[in-house]
């Protein structure tokens, strides 16, 4: 079963504005079951979401895109993550053919030279695998906030996600800030990504993220040749 209309999602979404991302967890798990499912990166939000999903699913499936190009400190706390919460994630990596002719016919860095470079290798090791990883499912959960970015201010709890067949897309973490991120990761000693000690707020790829300074926005560090409206990769769109 999956949600229906916008009308239901709009309802959804105002009832659950006001509750804690783990009700807005308790709440996914009962009502979509094993239809649901964690997109995890293991950045700051991700890892909480894990731990958050840890205690309101015994058995939480948790999906991880390995873009292939992703920094070997990801990988070390997925390994934590993965020995932490004894989670079997399920990996998905681009396609061996589309991905072998964009390096044929571009190179391996193409996405400096335009954003329509840079979408075609985002929509290769990333948008495609998502579309896999979400086939059958009824709701997918996502480490979005309000305050990363202008492309994300409106973000609702629930909304419908009409790019892979109308399934719930749940966002627990819509209204928290940063800081309230990093105090919970404190609090509960959750295992987090060590370039956020090195001064990446935000972590993608590794040719496409670098530290901030001091001041910068928090998403500064994601594709910085490009403007702030275009910093979306193509796994999150929204209609305006």
């Amino acid at each position: 079963m999956s949600i229906a209309c916008p009308p239901t999602i709009a309802q959804l979404a105002s009832q659950l504005e006001n509750a804690s991302p783990q009700e807005v967890l308790n709440w996914a798990v009962s009502q979509f079951g094993p239809g649901l499912t964690l997109a995890c990166s293991f950045g700051a939000e991700d890892v909480v979401l894990l731990d958050l999903l840890a205690k309101a699913d015994r058995k939480p499936e948790v999906f991880v895109l390995d873009t292939g190009r992703l920094h070997e400190e990801t990988y070390n706390v997925m390994e934590r993550c993965r020995i932490r919460y004894g989670i079997e994630f399920e990996v998905y990596s681009p396609d061996t053919h589309r991905l072998q002719e964009l390096l044929r016919s571009k190179g391996p860095n193409p996405f400096y030279q335009s954003i329509e470079n840079r979408k075609e290798c985002c929509g290769i090791r990333k948008v495609e695998p998502l579309r896999r990883a979400l086939q059958g499912k009824l709701a997918w959960i996502t480490g979005q906030r309000r305050d990363q970015s202008i492309t994300r201010l409106v973000l609702p709890k629930v909304e419908l996600d009409a790019d892979h067949g109308g399934i719930a897309k749940i966002n627990p973490l819509a209204d928290w800030n940063e800081t309230q991120v990093w105090d919970y990761i404190r609090a509960n000693d959750v295992p987090y990504n060590a370039l956020h000690d090195k001064g990446f707020p935000s972590i993608g790829c590794a040719p496409c993220t670098r530290a901030i300074e001091p001041g910068e926005d928090i998403r500064a560090g994601r594709w910085w040749w490009e403007s702030p409206e275009h910093k979306e990769c193509g796994l999150h769109t929204r209609k305006p």
